[in-house]
């Protein structure tokens, strides 16, 4: 960034939370309806900020800061909480039939400038930040990463594997772009590479995964600009979605991680095309073989196009799999290898028990399967409630689950906050939406 901008320096993320915080409050905080449900929302975002930081901290500083592991365990935990709030916040929604037009403190005209200039930045940190050793753990071939396993357990570093989450692989293999460092607690660790990587191979994919991080962005805050001016009629709530979401400390930090970001913005483009089905199974069929856990959406999406649109939903999702299951018998050197990248993709595979990250490192991983059973019946339980499903309660109810699916996560849930951070913001800023049903704003046939 200096190459681009004279004697820039980045702000340091802990710094950053504190100026986001009070300019999210000055541009959105209704300072004349202080007891208003948006004011809620602004604090119960805000509080994700201290958690994040705390699991940075930890993530920089293991074997260098003798409470690493302290400040994991209680950032982990705040994410834990803020993220059930954040859930009944979501859940609840539904409730909430009066939607008062409630504008930003400033005009359109104002932080559409404001938003484009917080793009600029962060895509200019994805191009020229650089991956960090852990963070190229992904890209690694996975006989190297087995058989350091040991070395990894005692140096108390996370294991990101792709053979650890489901999921589509070649995902996993990209790297994350470090655009934004906690205050370091002691000196660097060293020139550290991948061992079974040439230096080729692991710039095409640095390369590689800071395009699909840019795309991410801008495809999401462009899906963001759409919804609010197609279907809320407001151009204004689409900005304020849009520049609230480029604000949060947390995007700042996980910018260049297309594991993050890439989801996200299929679930955003697939509300967008929400009167095309076949799109919007196309998107939702996409993002579940991304990452795997969208598959929980499909109850709430089917439920939705049930009176019209469900066949070409189903056909969209289907063809889309299908795309991918031909892409990894393309990329696989044999069949036992697509096999297990099959297997990978959709998670056929009992809940793990072992080597789990987030929460679950620390807490006995036996409960994390009433969690998961809970959560399978809340995705199930969307198929009948609510009876009658418009576009509020799809955008709301995508965002539960999304949030939901934090809490059982078992390779560090709580940090995947852009896999629910847009569509909550829809959630805020949604106008009453009552009349957006399938059966009235899907057309008939093809």
């Amino acid at each position: 960034m200096p190459e681009i901008l004279f004697h820039y320096e980045r702000v340091n993320p802990t710094s950053w939370a504190y100026l986001s915080s009070l300019l999210m409050l000055a541009l959105f905080f209704k300072f004349d309806r202080v007891w208003s449900i948006r004011n809620l929302d602004l604090f119960l975002m805000i509080s994700l900020a201290p958690g994040l930081l705390l699991v940075q901290y930890a993530w920089e500083n293991i074997g260098l800061a003798e409470n690493a592991r302290a400040a994991e365990y209680l950032g982990f935990v705040w994410l834990f909480v803020a993220d059930g709030l954040l859930l009944l916040r979501l859940l609840f929604d539904s409730a909430m039939v009066r939607r008062p037009l409630l504008e930003p403190n400033l005009n359109a005209a104002g932080m559409l400038f404001l938003g484009a200039s917080l793009l600029f930045f962060l895509m200019a940190n994805v191009v020229t930040g650089k991956p960090k050793p852990e963070d190229l753990s992904p890209a690694r071939a996975v006989e190297a990463i087995q058989a350091d396993q040991k070395d990894l357990a005692d140096t108390g570093r996370s294991n990101r594997s792709g053979t650890e989450g489901p999921g589509f692989w070649l995902v996993y293999r990209l790297p994350r772009i470090s655009t934004q460092t906690v205050i370091e607690a002691g000196p660097a660790r060293g020139n550290e590479s991948p061992e079974a990587k040439d230096e080729q191979e692991l710039r095409v994919r640095q390369a590689t995964a800071r395009v699909m991080a840019i795309l991410s962005h801008i495809l999401i805050v462009t899906g963001l600009l759409a919804i609010g001016y197609r279907h809320f009629d407001s151009i204004i709530a689409g900005i304020a979605c849009a520049t609230l979401y480029l604000m949060l400390p947390y995007t700042a930090l996980w910018t260049g991680s297309v594991e993050h970001a890439l989801p996200s913005s299929l679930l955003v483009w697939a509300v967008v095309l929400y009167r095309r089905p076949f799109w919007s199974g196309m998107m939702i069929g996409l993002a579940c073989g991304t990452i795997y856990y969208p598959l929980f959406l499909l109850p709430l999406w089917c439920s939705f196009y049930w009176e019209r649109g469900l066949r070409r939903f189903v056909l969209g999702v289907l063809l889309m799999v299908g795309v991918l299951i031909v892409t990894l018998a393309l990329t696989s050197t044999n069949a036992e290898l697509f096999f297990a990248h099959l297997v990978q993709m959709f998670g056929f595979r009992l809940p793990r028990t072992e080597n789990l990250q987030g929460i679950w490192k620390y807490w006995n991983a036996v409960y994390r399967l009433p969690i998961l059973a809970a959560y399978i019946a809340l995705s199930v339980s969307f198929a009948i409630w609510p009876t009658q499903k418009n576009l509020a309660t799809l955008i709301s109810g995508i965002a539960a689950l999304m949030v939901g699916a934090q809490f059982w996560h078992a390779s560090g849930g709580g940090i995947f906050i852009a896999w629910y951070l847009p569509l909550l913001l829809l959630t805020i800023f949604r106008p009453n939406l009552e009349d957006r049903l399938a059966q009235t704003v899907v057309e008939g046939r093809w």
